[in-house]
């Protein structure tokens, strides 16, 4: 069997470095160009489905392979493309853009390390963070507020709702991600906001029918809309120290049933505070790579309540581009040359969106958050996530369909626009 090349020195990286991305989505795009802006290569991407947006790049091989959302053609598929580019010479680096990949690669890391480098987190640290039980209880230790929450087991039948002390409405999601990925039923969402008790059975019963056999998370409503939300973008090394985190505060998300709470517009706004406790988190259960978490401000109390961790790139890791960070480059160095990464101030001249300007001077509440990314778009400075001028034709205009899009989409899912 071939083996991944060893002791590789830094001058070869660009000859022999062969990016491997898993997934799909923005985060892919973005990694895209993080490699060919670190190395001036080609990755190779493999998706389930053809996505046209990422598709036609001309700085990737896109792979369609129906059936990689399941563990044993994943891995089959691996095995088989660590064999033949380790046979050709290439330096295989192999990263996950989504929970499924992410956790079906850091399981298998050992077997996977024959071939790949990869820098996703360990196994154990992964499955222990995921669970959010364990990343509430750990909130707890490091002293990060997250709202009031219960779990109830949608592994037990006969299971009832106990929704007692909590104030309608409220949030219920899945406590595993990974494992929700495979669950089917009427009315499946990202995240629910639940308006009343007998929606919550509603929801409640239909999990216990289906796969899903971990926890439902019910949550304490944090009050206030989309503008309330921030997101941290944080690279951590072999120690388990931050090279690196970008603060973001959220305008708007997306509100489609499958698709709730991926941010369409940013802004930088770094806060010490978060940014911190972040870091103390990460430090405690000894994470490695690359991660994203959401807080919510709560206007209430004045205080940022911590609502997930993603062990994983997040799929609005362009951020990290934009902020002058080339998150890719970090990652090599660190797993491939052994190379402890410098600490990184990302810059705060920038602006992310997903959705046309209409979409924002609609759909986001009056403020300075709102006027702040409208002006970005009379200056330049806010950046579609999938607009790159050095691609191609055929991907900049699926892009754009993409884009597009968002306005029909956005008028159906949040006719009103989002609360303040």
């Amino acid at each position: 069997m071939a083996r991944r090349p060893e002791h590789v020195a830094e001058k070869d990286l660009a000859s022999t470095i062969q990016p491997v991305i898993l997934g799909a989505d923005y985060s892919a795009y973005a990694y895209v160009r993080a490699f060919w802006e670190a190395y001036g290569v080609h990755s190779i991407i493999y998706g389930n489905f053809d996505v046209k947006s990422i598709s036609r790049t001309r700085f990737a091989e896109y792979r369609v392979v129906a059936g990689i959302d399941e563990e044993g053609p994943l891995l089959e598929l691996l095995r088989s493309a660590g064999e033949e580019l380790c046979d050709a010479g290439r330096l295989p680096f192999l990263v996950t853009c989504g929970d499924f990949y992410a956790r079906i690669v850091s399981e298998h890391r050992a077997e996977l390390e024959r071939w790949f480098y990869t820098p996703v987190a360990d196994f154990d640290v992964l499955d222990f963070v995921t669970q959010k039980e364990n990343f509430y209880r750990t909130c707890e230790e490091v002293g990060m507020d997250y709202p009031r929450t219960r779990f109830l087991d949608c592994s037990d039948p006969e299971a009832e709702v106990d929704d007692e002390g909590f104030s309608y409405p409220l949030v219920a999601k899945p406590s595993n991600s990974a494992a929700y990925h495979y669950a089917e039923f009427p009315g499946k969402k990202k995240v629910f906001v639940v308006e009343g008790p007998e929606e919550l059975r509603r929801i409640f019963d239909e999990l216990k029918r289906s796969s899903y056999d971990e926890s439902l998370i019910v949550q304490e409503y944090v009050p206030g809309g989309d503008s309330h939300m921030y997101a941290v973008y944080a690279y951590a090394d072999a120690r388990s120290d931050v090279a690196f985190s970008v603060c973001a505060h959220v305008g708007l998300e997306d509100h489609h049933p499958g698709a709730i709470g991926n941010a369409v517009a940013m802004a930088p706004e770094p806060n010490e505070e978060v940014e911190a406790a972040v870091a103390r988190f990460l430090k405690r259960v000894g994470y490695h790579g690359m991660c994203c978490f959401d807080a919510k401000f709560d206007a209430r109390t004045g205080a940022f309540k911590f609502l997930e961790m993603n062990a994983r790139p997040g799929r609005s890791s362009w951020i990290v581009l934009l902020s002058g960070i080339n998150f890719a480059r970090i990652q090599v160095e660190d797993v491939v040359l052994g190379r402890d990464p410098v600490p990184v101030v990302p810059s705060d001249e920038w602006v992310y969106v997903a959705v046309p300007r209409g979409v924002i001077a609609r759909c986001m509440p009056e403020g300075a958050l709102k006027e702040r990314i409208l002006a970005a778009f009379r200056t330049g400075r806010a950046r579609f996530a999938l607009d790159w001028r050095a691609d191609c034709a055929a991907q900049r205009l699926w892009a754009y369909v993409n884009y597009y899009h968002q306005v029909s989409k956005f008028k159906k899912y949040l006719p009103h626009g989002d609360a303040s």
